[in-house]
């Protein structure tokens, strides 16, 4: 009963000061902060069954996600698409999305993105039950797991492979800075899912690179050894 006695204190108080400033204001400054006064307006009036709300100042455009887990229900932020290739694990695709649709209204665009970044159009592409409505797009299949009892062993094998994005997705978000997002803006979550999955992708080449350096120079350093211990025999039997 206090805590709701303070809010609605609080809200008289700020709605006191923003009609204030409406009216008070000279022309040229209220211009230049009408966007401002706009929003927070919109804050005072808004309710909790309200759509599109406002749930922070600095960043309007975040969305509240239902994620549906016990320890955690919901998350604030935005909504991003990841395609990894099921050989190599390699991202080939990665939007932000600053909408609350269903997870499948995001695959054209990421499809789109794949086929601009590598020229290439997907046969078969696998989800998870998330993505579940269209099979087709594009001359692309869809697939999701589902029971079926006369499923080949190659798709139930290419089924598993999927869940190899998940630890993909850990990685981005806590070693590539993916989780939270310190730049400004829409644009700037964009930016910042593009860095994070381009960071991971570098980090694998150079992983790869300092795997064949090192194996180099370990058929170097045996190269040596053994030319060495031909030099000793070939000094002891003259």
């Amino acid at each position: 009963m206090k805590a709701r006695k303070a809010s609605k204190k609080i809200k008289t108080i700020a709605g006191r000061l923003v009609r204030e400033l409406k009216r008070k204001l000279p022309s040229t400054i209220f211009n230049k902060y009408a966007m401002n006064l706009e929003l927070f307006a919109k804050v005072l009036l808004q309710k909790r069954s309200d759509n599109n709300k406002i749930y922070s100042l600095h960043e309007p455009h975040v969305k509240c996600y239902t994620k549906g887990k016990e320890h955690k229900k919901f998350e604030f932020g935005s909504k991003v698409s990841i395609l990894i290739t099921q050989k190599t694990g390699v991202i080939v695709g990665a939007l932000n999305f600053n909408e609350t649709f269903h997870d499948s209204k995001t695959l054209p665009d990421a499809l789109q993105q794949y086929e601009r970044l590598t020229g290439k159009q997907a046969k078969d592409v696998f989800l998870d039950r998330g993505y579940r409505g269209p099979k087709i797009i594009n001359q692309t299949n869809l697939h999701t797991p589902k029971p079926n009892p006369l499923i080949t062993k190659s798709n139930r094998n290419k089924h598993k492979r999927r869940a190899a994005i998940e630890p993909t997705i850990g990685h981005l978000k806590h070693d590539y800075r993916m989780i939270r997002n310190y730049l400004k803006g829409a644009i700037g979550d964009q930016m910042n899912v593009m860095l994070s999955a381009a960071a991971m992708n570098f980090k694998r080449i150079m992983n790869l690179w300092k795997q064949g350096l090192r194996c180099f120079f370990k058929r170097i350093f045996i190269l040596n050894k053994l030319l060495h211990q031909t030099k000793v025999d070939f000094l002891r039997g003259d």
